[in-house]
């Protein structure tokens, strides 16, 4: 059974993580006290400042360069990595409909969630609030923007005529690494990164088979 055709048990998997960080909050709490004594120690090392930074720059070249295949196809009739009209759309949308219009303009710019950094159990002067939960501290925490940016990688994965299987692998992984950074580095919650995930993750499958699949 599928839902905006996404296998349903994604769809529960969302539901149940979405639910068991309403219910029990301390989780996020807890694993962000992991990497915390006396200030987030790990913010500033190169793990950290490596995949936070390359994420502007993964998804610019991707989409440069997807860009860039797909004109020089169009206008010297080649069919290089089969990059056609169908799937810059694809790609377009990927990148600006779950990054960009649900999680960063949606969510950050409207749920308020302060950071790890900043509130009172890691030294700031704001006040927790769990995942979904409307917030007044003025924070962009909900949910992670650079994990959104990082996951849609995912949206060229599955583009791949070859090695499909390998390609969305390493997607996933980069987008787990991005996600970890941002959570060692005080700067979102492991909910922000995991719920940035999914959205990612479903928008990804459900345009792929509308726009993709359907016309094969």
């Amino acid at each position: 059974m599928k839902i905006l055709r996404v296998n349903i048990f994604i769809w529960l998997a969302f539901a149940l993580c979405s639910a068991l960080f309403i219910l029990f909050p301390e989780i996020d709490i807890r694993v962000s006290a992991l990497f915390f004594h006396h200030g987030f120690y790990l913010k500033g090392s190169f793990f950290e400042l490596f995949f936070y930074k390359s994420v502007p720059i993964v998804v610019t070249l991707l989409s440069i360069g997807s860009i860039g295949i797909f004109l020089y196809n169009y206008f010297f009739h080649k069919n290089i990595l089969t990059l056609h009209k169908r799937k810059i759309i694809y790609i377009i949308l990927v990148l600006s409909f779950a990054p960009g219009l649900i999680v960063n303009t949606t969510l950050k710019e409207n749920w308020g969630r302060a950071r790890p950094n900043q509130i009172q159990e890691f030294g700031g002067n704001k006040t927790f609030t769990p995942a979904f939960i409307f917030s007044d501290q003025g924070g962009n925490s909900f949910s992670s923007g650079h994990g959104a940016a990082a996951f849609s990688v995912l949206g060229f994965a599955l583009l791949a005529q070859r090695r499909r299987k390998l390609w969305i692998t390493f997607a996933l992984t980069y987008g787990i690494a991005v996600s970890f950074a941002r959570i060692i580095g005080g700067g979102h919650f492991l909910s922000d990164n995991v719920i940035s995930f999914f959205i990612v993750y479903i928008i990804n499958y459900a345009l792929y088979s509308y726009i993709i699949e359907e016309k094969q």
